[in-house]
């Protein structure tokens, strides 16, 4: 069995007996330690204690299976997004790591209107992902038409994409955020309490296996699972650095200038990154895209 499934079995069992197991810090994905402890203390990672997240993680993870899938590559964030989308009605899900400073890479998208919905996200630096992450708390946008005055980039563009409503959750656990789990419709409307409440039991249960991911990583370091979205991020990071020299800017404008560039080109953000890394494309001041 894969470390990180027996992993995940001890936090689906840990939560039937009501505590958690001890660990001890592990750095998340951007640098914040966490610590899970007994949670008769009250203090760490919390138990978990819905019956309802429990039936989610022993479905996403197949644990009790003979003969379990494991969490390799991107599989177990299909699955969630598979499980969220059947339980709740609406037409796609996304599941993006997040960073102080952004969107740090797509997990999984059912399909591309979702894939649209995290790339505009990450591309654009706005959307109901970030101000969700950022904001520690559910958007909840029923009518993405009525939200141009919001995110004046990314609401039209996502329209065009056939996107009518979003509703994210930040994947959180007290201070801790890890990412975003973006639900969409084709087609605008509100949730129901019920629907809400289904959606927030997923956000939990992507929470939760985020951080058992984390509990196997090396530490200072990512799970390798994470690791390609944490690519993504790192190109990014890279390419913003070289603009800074190529066009004698700061580090926010150069993340503006990459931004911008991507958009108009119609590009992914990463696809971007990549060709500026490897000097393919240069943001040099007299590069026609600053005239």
């Amino acid at each position: 069995m894969p470390a990180s499934t027996g992993a995940a079995r001890r936090a689906v069992e840990g939560s039937r007996s009501g505590h958690c197991r001890q660990t001890t810090s592990r750095p998340l994905c951007h640098g914040q330690p966490f610590t899970a402890r007994d949670n008769r203390s009250g203090t760490g990672v919390k138990a978990v204690t819905s019956l309802r997240v429990r039936q989610i993680l022993l479905e996403v993870l197949a644990i009790d299976r003979p003969d379990p899938p494991g969490l390799d590559g991107d599989t177990v964030w299909s699955r969630l997004c598979a499980s969220a989308t059947g339980s709740v009605p609406v037409s796609g899900a996304g599941v993006a790591l997040m960073t102080p400073i952004g969107h740090g890479g797509t997990l999984a998208a059912t399909d591309g209107p979702a894939a649209v919905m995290e790339n505009l996200q990450q591309t654009l630096g706005e959307g109901p992902c970030l101000t969700a992450f950022h904001e520690r708390r559910p958007v909840l946008e029923h009518d993405l038409a009525r939200a141009a005055a919001r995110w004046p980039g990314f609401a039209p563009a996502a329209a065009e994409a056939g996107i009518a409503a979003i509703f994210a959750f930040p994947l959180q656990v007290g201070a801790i955020r890890l990412g975003v789990l973006d639900l969409y419709r084709n087609t605008p409307g509100p949730l129901d309490s019920l629907q809400l409440a289904e959606a927030l039991n997923h956000a939990t249960a992507a929470a939760t296996i985020l951080l058992d991911l984390q509990y196997d990583a090396v530490p200072g370091g990512l799970a390798p699972q994470l690791a390609d979205a944490a690519d993504n991020h790192r190109e990014i990071h890279q390419a913003t650095g070289i603009i800074t020299v190529q066009a004698s800017v700061g580090i926010s404008e150069a993340l503006l200038l990459l931004r911008a560039r991507a958009y108009a080109e119609e590009r992914p953000l990463r696809e971007l990154a990549e060709d500026v890394v490897a000097r393919r494309v240069t943001f040099h001041p007299e590069d026609d895209h600053h005239e």
